[in-house]
């Protein structure tokens, strides 16, 4: 188009003229991307047709297109009324949801228990009900590489092909991915799905989803769509006002009490999916303490297992059993009591997993274990992505005993040697819970039950008070209408504090006190996920397929037999795990370590506290003795005073003797304290 031709249009015209909104047009102007100009005589912001052209042409090459794979869901002959490759909760779900749009526009939400195969359902449902494209949407880029490698026709073990659902795939489905950069419109004008992750789709770039006609996708599937009610998932409901929304979640809740987007149309129960193999039937063991004493600087108070169960809804008392040693070292000897069970009983690797508060918190927690003869790593957000990527490796390939994480072996990590979780941490909420949980319920052997590899157990502390947690996990399965409503619609699943999760990964949490420096150990509570009390749980085991293929109910077994079965081996009392010796050369060392980590962490804190900049030089103008910018010169105040509190010097360390060691890390805090006091001092002199 020729400059002589050019035409000056208002925010109104330009956005009519591209075919998007003015206020797709003004994100484009924000971004960088479309720059207006003023038009000769007026101050007011206009655009010239030759600048738009190449938008129009791009959008408009999406609206022009939309026949391009028009109707091939609906032609294609797909196998899924009685396709034995698919189990029961995808051949249900499907069901389900195609009858529910047949007389509905509602959104559609499907709980399953991880392991049931949201990805599976997610590759059927176009073919009921997409004529077009559909866009299938993840939190991430974990989640994204596994749904594309599901949909890829090219993968040989795409679901598609594994499953049977087509014969042949020389016409698709073609999926695009659209992974920044790399990916462009014609990519997803000539595919019928589309995987894209909700950041690259409607993040504050405006990359994707204003380039996308209203009706370019009749058929939008979110998976772990307890995200959905975010204001990024809601652009994308906003943006295709005639699709049909399906949201795939195994937890009917968000943790911070939104809405989630839609009605449950379809429920796959955590108990039914145990007795069907799909996940790890899961036992709980929680440490009940006959006694328990906390340390401060006031001095020491003991309490008994009555006023625990009373106290542990505190935060302060939580959070002083979290950090006890005692009470960590006690949760491991029964985490490792049952790995090493599991291990015997079939020879196959499995795994620890086990969550901390913080980091400092992790690395108190991996030492236990280390004590203990395991080979363990930490893992959290902060450390750097190659870090990261080689301490997985090793988890997946049998390198490490255990891993322990701060907030982060969360949705789409998938490792079924996982199989016992160890919590050293409370929780406030359920969503986070069954999240960590949920990393232990993969199964080993698939389709089997009753196989010793598709045991698990969860290990945590009376004191820490997630036995909440664990009943409410156990209530998902609750079929009352009103408990169902009242998760979808933010009533349900979130504690009622207003911090939510908020300690994890914060390096700096005091160590001090109060923190349990003492408890005697009575016995462990030892409780099944699945309760012989509740008819659904019976049903669903009358239902269960044994050798040949027949069930309970076929052979006539009475449920007041399988009742009774199952009541032996509910909520039991358990010895504790037998304390494990540690050779005073390896705590010393694993002191050591963990004196250079926190020590670590102190400075951080102090820096915090101070407000000041890690490379300034405030510290070294203000103190003689001070070198270096900030960081630099509070690394050597503190260890410096670290030194001087046990009256050695730094170069020694490694020759400290143990209780040296433990009366430094012990006092790390108080050290903290008074480093910080003489720089305030210093610098308001």
């Amino acid at each position: 188009m020729s400059e002589s031709s050019d035409e000056y249009l208002t925010i109104a015209q330009a956005a009519t003229y591209v075919g998007v909104s003015p206020a797709t047009l003004r994100r484009w102007d924000t971004a960088g991307k479309l720059t207006p100009i003023r038009r000769p005589g007026s101050a007011y912001r206009y655009y010239l047709t030759s600048d738009l052209e190449a938008f129009r042409l791009e959008y408009n090459t999406a609206d022009v297109a939309t026949d391009a794979v028009a109707d091939f869901f609906g032609d294609a002959d797909a196998f899924i009324d009685g396709n034995p490759q698919l189990r029961e909760p995808q051949k249900e779900a499907y069901a389900a949801v195609v009858a529910h749009f047949e007389n509905h526009t509602t959104p559609a939400i499907v709980q399953l228990p991880v392991g049931c195969g949201k990805t599976g359902v997610a590759a059927i449902l176009p073919f009921g009900l997409s004529r077009r494209r559909t866009l299938i949407v993840a939190p991430n880029t974990t989640i994204r590489a596994g749904l594309y490698a599901e949909v890829n026709i090219s993968n040989a073990g795409c679901f598609w092909k594994k499953a049977s659902i087509l014969d042949s795939f020389t016409s698709g489905p073609f999926t695009a991915l659209v992974d920044g950069p790399k990916a462009n419109m014609d990519d997803c004008v000539n595919s019928h799905i589309v995987v894209a992750n909700i950041q690259q789709l409607a993040g504050s770039a405006d990359r994707w989803l204003s380039q996308f006609p209203p009706d370019f996708f009749d058929l939008v599937i979110i998976d772990e769509g307890h995200h959905v009610a975010a204001e990024s998932w809601q652009r994308v409901v906003r943006a295709f006002p005639q699709a049909f929304f399906v949201s795939l979640t195994a937890t009917p809740f968000r943790s911070d009490n939104q809405d989630l987007l839609g009605d449950i149309v379809y429920r796959y129960s955590f108990a039914r999916a145990m007795v069907n193999g799909y996940i790890k039937h899961i036992v709980s063991a929680s440490a009940h303490p006959a006694e328990i004493t906390f340390t401060d600087r006031d001095g020491t108070n003991t309490y008994t297992l009555e006023q625990v169960l009373d106290l542990n809804d505190e935060a302060w008392f939580r959070r002083g059993v979290a950090l006890s040693d005692e009470c960590n070292r006690h949760i491991a000897e029964k985490a490792l009591e049952k790995w090493q069970a599991l291990r015997a009983a079939t020879g196959f690797p499995h795994q620890i997993a086990a969550s901390a508060m913080t980091i400092d918190h992790a690395n108190q927690v991996r030492g236990i274990f280390e004590e203990m003869g395991l080979q363990a790593e930490t893992i959290h957000s902060k450390m750097p992505e190659e870090r990261k990527a080689a301490v997985l490796a090793k988890l997946r390939n049998n390198q490490i005993d255990v891993i322990v994480q701060v907030a982060m072996l969360g949705e789409g990590f998938d490792h079924p040697p996982l199989s016992v979780a160890a919590i050293f941490r409370p929780y406030r909420s359920l969503a986070p819970y069954v999240q960590f949980v949920g990393r232990v319920m993969r199964t080993v052997e698939l389709n089997d039950p009753d196989s010793p590899n598709n045991q698990g157990f969860v290990v945590s502390h009376v004191g820490l008070n997630n036995e909440e947690q664990w009943e409410d996990f156990r209530d998902l399965d609750n079929e009352d209408k009103k408990i169902i409503a009242d998760w979808t619609r933010g009533r349900g699943g979130a504690s009622s504090g207003g911090r939510g999760e908020a300690d994890d990964d914060q390096t700096a949490l005091r160590f001090d006190a109060p923190v349990a420096d003492d408890e005697k150990l009575d016995y462990f509570i030892s409780q099944p996920f699945i309760d012989s009390s509740d008819e659904r749980d019976i049903e669903a085991l009358l239902d269960k397929k044994g050798p040949g293929g027949v069930t309970y109910r076929e052979l006539g077994v009475p449920a007041e037999v399988l009742r009774a079965t199952l009541a032996n081996h509910q909520t039991r009392q358990e010895s504790p795990a037998e304390a494990v010796p540690v050779q005073p050369q390896v705590h010393r060392k694993t002191l050591r370590s963990r004196l250079d980590s926190r020590s670590k962490s102190i400075h951080q804190r102090v820096l915090n506290d101070l407000g000041l900049a890690r490379a300034g030089f405030d510290l070294s103008r203000a103190m003689k003795h001070a070198r270096g910018n900030n960081s630099d010169a509070l690394y050597g105040l503190l260890n410096s005073e670290i030194n001087a509190f046990v009256g050695e010097n730094k170069s020694t360390r490694d020759q400290w003797t143990l209780d040296q060691l433990q009366i430094a890390y012990d006092s790390l805090d108080e050290i903290g304290d008074q480093v910080a006091e003489s720089i305030r001092l210093a610098l308001e002199g």
